[in-house]
C-alpha cells in the first residue's frame, strides 16, 4: 500500500467515526446545550478539561467557544488539585473530555466539581464508565476504532470530540442570537477584523477618482474620464445620475477591433447594461463574493435610488488584505 493510499484509509476511518458520532447524537446533546445556556445567561462560564491529547482538543474547543461569545476557560485536570480548582465557580459548567472515562485526574476533578454543585457535562465514548456515571449529562462520542494500527493512539476519538465541541459552539452561538457585529467586536484585529468591519464606503473610489460619463457622450469621453481617474471602468449615468451601464477597459479592447472609429461612437452603443452594483454600507466580504461569482473586475457603488456614488475594482481588495 502506498503512503497516500494509507493516508486515505486513515481519513476514511476519521470520516466513518464522525458519521457514527453524528448519528449517535441524541437528547444528551440537547441537554448539554440547555445546561450551558442557563449558565451563560446567569453570568457563568464553560470550563473545559481533558487529559493527554484530549487536553489539546479541550483547549481548541475552549477557544472556539470564547471567540463565538460563550465565555469559556481551560483547566488542566492534573493541576486542579494544586490550586487551579479556583477557576471553577458556582453557576459554571464543567465540560469534560475523556474517551475511556476512567482517568484518575479527571474523576478527581469531577468529584470536586460535583461537591461544589457544579454541573458536569462529559464527552465520552464509554457510556457506562465511571465518568459517565458521575456526570449530570453525557454526550456520546463513541467510535468503532482509532486510525492507529494498534487501535491505541487517539486519532478518530479526538477528531470526534473536536467535532462535537465545534457543534456545541455553533449551536450555542445561534441559540444565544450571537451576531456578525458581536463577532467583529471580539475580533477587532488582523484579517478577520478587517473582513468583518470593512465596508464598501471605506475604500470605494469617489469624487475625482470616480470615472463617469453621461448618456450621449462618446467613447472618447469615457476613456479620458478613466485616464483622469486612473480607473479601469467608467459608470454611465443619465441626466439625473441614475446608473444605466458601465464601460470597462476590457470592453474597449474587445470593441476596438470590431468597430471602426470607436472613439467617436456614443457610449450607450458599447456599454454593458444592467451592471453589477453594490451599496456603500455593504461589507467588503460581500463585494469580494460578487467579484468571484460574476467573474468581473469592476463594481459600481450606488445609493438607495440607484444613483452612482462610487466604484470598486478588484485590484483594491489585495490592498485591503481581503484577497
Amino acid at each position: 500500500m502506498s503512503h497516500h493510499e494509507r493516508a486515505r484509509e486513515v481519513i476514511n476511518l476519521e470520516i466513518d467515526g464522525l458519521s457514527k458520532v453524528r448519528d449517535g447524537l441524541q437528547a444528551g446533546f440537547d441537554q448539554a446545550v440547555d445546561c450551558m445556556l442557563r449558565s451563560l445567561e446567569n453570568k457563568g462560564k464553560i470550563v473545559v478539561t481533558g487529559i493527554g491529547k484530549n487536553l489539546h482538543i479541550a483547549e481548541k474547543i475552549c477557544a472556539t467557544l470564547t471567540s463565538t461569545g460563550s465565555s469559556s476557560v481551560l483547566i488542566n485536570a492534573s493541576q486542579a488539585v494544586h490550586g487551579d480548582l479556583g477557576i471553577l465557580n458556582a453557576g459554571d459548567v464543567l465540560l469534560v473530555l475523556s474517551y475511556s472515562g476512567e482517568s484518575e485526574e479527571i474523576l478527581t476533578l469531577v468529584a470536586m466539581a460535583r461537591a461544589a454543585a457544579i454541573d458536569v457535562v462529559s464527552l465520552t465514548g464509554v457510556l457506562d464508565s465511571s465518568l459517565a456515571k458521575a456526570s449530570d449529562i453525557v454526550v456520546s462520542v463513541t467510535i468503532d476504532r482509532e486510525a492507529c494500527p494498534f487501535d491505541m493512539a487517539p486519532t478518530v476519538s479526538t477528531t470526534a470530540a473536536l467535532a462535537v465541541g465545534d457543534a456545541l459552539a455553533m449551536v450555542l452561538l445561534e441559540a444565544r442570537g450571537f451576531t456578525r457585529d458581536d463577532y467583529a467586536r471580539l475580533h477587532p484585529g488582523g484579517a478577520i477584523g478587517r473582513a468583518l468591519t470593512l465596508r464598501v464606503r471605506d475604500f470605494m473610489r469617489e469624487d475625482d477618482r470616480l470615472a463617469k460619463v453621461r448618456v450621449g457622450q462618446k467613447v472618447r469621453d469615457a476613456i479620458l474620464a478613466m485616464t483622469s481617474a486612473r480607473a479601469g471602468s467608467a459608470g454611465v449615468v443619465d441626466a439625473e445620475g441614475f446608473v444605466v451601464g458601465i464601460f470597462t477597459d476590457g470592453d474597449f479592447r474587445r470593441k476596438i477591433a470590431e468597430i471602426d472609429d470607436l472613439l467617436e461612437h456614443s457610449i450607450e452603443e458599447v456599454m454593458s447594461s444592467d451592471p453589477i452594483t453594490a451599496g456603500a454600507d455593504q461589507f467588503a466580504t460581500e463585494v469580494a463574493r460578487l467579484f468571484a461569482h460574476h467573474e468581473i473586475d469592476d463594481i459600481l457603488v450606488v445609493d438607495e435610488d440607484n444613483r452612482l456614488i462610487g466604484q470598486v475594482d478588484i485590484q483594491q481588495l489585495p490592498k485591503m488584505k481581503m484577497l
